[in-house]
């Protein structure tokens, strides 16, 4: 599992605009927007009448685009980009999108991908006995590479057909050199959002706050199942299958989504505000202050302080200019980090019975050195409340947890891991309580959320990753019932 101070990661952000002389400048602006979704690799690829450019690398978009000729060298008007955090592949340049693919009727397309195949070991082991030749090691390139193989004789076709062979999760943006599709998995795990600007320009990209970004309008979500086309003759909707479950990600109401963006019409500073009211009912507390571990909890606290009327304040600060952390190799230097990061206010804290309000708890090295800070500090007790439920299982649609290991909660339970991280006491979110502070957003079983990381219960056949999952369901049988 990655080393980052949080320990958990999303993959990958989109961004494609059609129709806009500035094609490649808003892509970059939305990317920008969207940098939290991934901070290891950047790339943009434009389109200048069928011709493609493209500029991609290591690093923040920032860091990679810091040559002003860069952006120069990418006219058109139309482009897709992407940043990434790697779940699957090594952490090398070729694995960095959008990717690049021959195509006999289309010359050339690009492809960008957003979120985790479950059958990727299958397909690539049929794609090598036809005789494909692999560019990189990430599951982002077998679409294309199922598409260069098709019988099909239309790219939409090739592409329908190709879709229907891939499983888990995945959010797509495809450009050739007249189109630009989108395509989002049958459950929709990952957020995917139609915008138009004042121009008419179409914007197809991960979260609704990138939009905000390039000052276009909200059109549509991208519905699962669905493949969105785009031409300068405007935009069509289509179907690659209509054997759909709506399952979205939970945790991108949790954590991974900015909290000024909307997904499938619900606020998701909102939704983390209504967590931390929920937890603050399940779980209260006397105490003097409320305080948020910045920046993603911060909602949360906000929601927790508003239910329980105790007083919110600033009571950590988080250092906005400090080196990425994630690649750093040992505890020690992951622990450095977090000290780097973050710091106490001593006002705020210094001989007060304080709720740290947090959204998740991954291996609980920050939550102990947090916690230890706080008593430093001169607080008098702390109080933990997590604003989701523990955190037990992998998840194998986009996020890099992919094994229990690391996770306290799958090998502790509750009282344990207070104690592991020396708080007076500890309590998470319900399973029921996250779903009821999100809402519901269909009538089906599971109210159209992913909860799986929590309960187990996987929306999803898990194919390549199913024999990982029994052993480590035979390893966590013994802490079921303690959690």
């Amino acid at each position: 599992m990655p080393n980052e101070i949080k320990g958990l990661n999303e993959e990958c952000g989109l961004f494609g605009i059609w129709g806009a002389d500035n094609a490649a400048q808003l892509t970059y602006d939305g990317l920008h927007s969207l940098q939290h979704r991934g901070q290891e690799g950047a790339g943009i690829v434009s389109n200048q009448n069928g011709k493609f450019h493209r500029q991609r690398g290591l690093g923040l978009l920032a860091e990679v685009f810091a040559d002003p000729e860069k952006m120069l060298s990418l006219p058109g008007n139309a482009a897709i980009g992407h940043v990434r955090y790697a779940t699957a592949g090594n952490h090398g340049i070729e694995n960095i999108q959008p990717m690049y693919f021959d195509h006999p009727s289309e010359q050339q397309f690009a492809l960008a991908h957003n979120g985790n195949l479950t059958n990727a070991n299958r397909l690539r082991h049929s794609l090598k006995k036809l005789g494909v030749q692999f560019q990189a090691t990430s599951d982002s390139e077998l679409l294309g590479e199922l598409i260069q193989t098709s019988s099909e004789g239309k790219f939409i076709d090739q592409l329908k057909a190709s879709l229907n062979q891939i499983r888990g999760g995945f959010a797509y943006l495809l450009m050739t050199s007249k189109m630009m599709v989108a395509a989002l998995d049958p459950n929709g795990f990952r957020p995917l959002v139609v915008g138009k600007m004042p121009n008419d320009a179409i914007i197809i990209c991960s979260e609704t706050c990138a939009l905000d970004q390039v000052g276009a309008t909200f059109v549509r979500d991208v519905e699962p199942g669905e493949i969105i086309i785009v031409t300068d003759n405007g935009m069509t909707i289509d179907h690659f299958t209509t054997d759909t479950h709506l399952s979205i990600c939970s945790m991108e109401y949790i954590y991974f989504a900015r909290p000024d963006s909307v997904i499938r019409g619900i606020s998701v500073h909102e939704a983390r505000k209504r967590m931390g009211a929920t937890i603050a009912k399940e779980a209260p507390v006397k105490a003097d202050v409320v305080i948020g571990v910045p920046n993603s909890s911060l909602s949360a606290a906000i929601g927790y302080a508003q239910a329980s009327g105790i007083h919110y304040d600033m009571g950590m600060i988080k250092n906005q200019y400090v080196a990425r952390t994630f690649i750093e190799p040992t505890q020690a230097k992951r622990v450095r980090g977090v000290s780097l990061k973050l710091s106490v206010v001593k006002s705020v804290v210094a001989g007060k019975d304080i709720v740290l309000v947090d959204d998740s708890i991954v291996r609980g090295t920050t939550s102990e050195y947090i916690v230890r800070l706080l008593k430093r500090a001169g607080a008098k007790s702390v109080h933990v409340r997590i604003a989701s439920p523990v955190l037990k299982f992998p998840c194998y649609y986009g996020i890099d947890i992919q094994t229990t290991k690391e996770l306290i909660g799958a090998n502790h339970s509750v009282p344990e891991i207070c104690q592991m991280i020396g708080a007076d006491s500890l309590a998470y979110l319900s399973v029921a309580g996250l779903v009821k502070s999100i809402g519901a957003l269909n009538t089906a079983a599971n109210h159209g959320l992913c909860t799986a990381y929590f309960d187990g219960k996987y929306p999803t056949p898990l194919y390549d990753y199913q024999a990982g999952f029994d052993a480590e369901v035979a390893r966590l049988g013994l802490y079921e019932g303690a959690n």
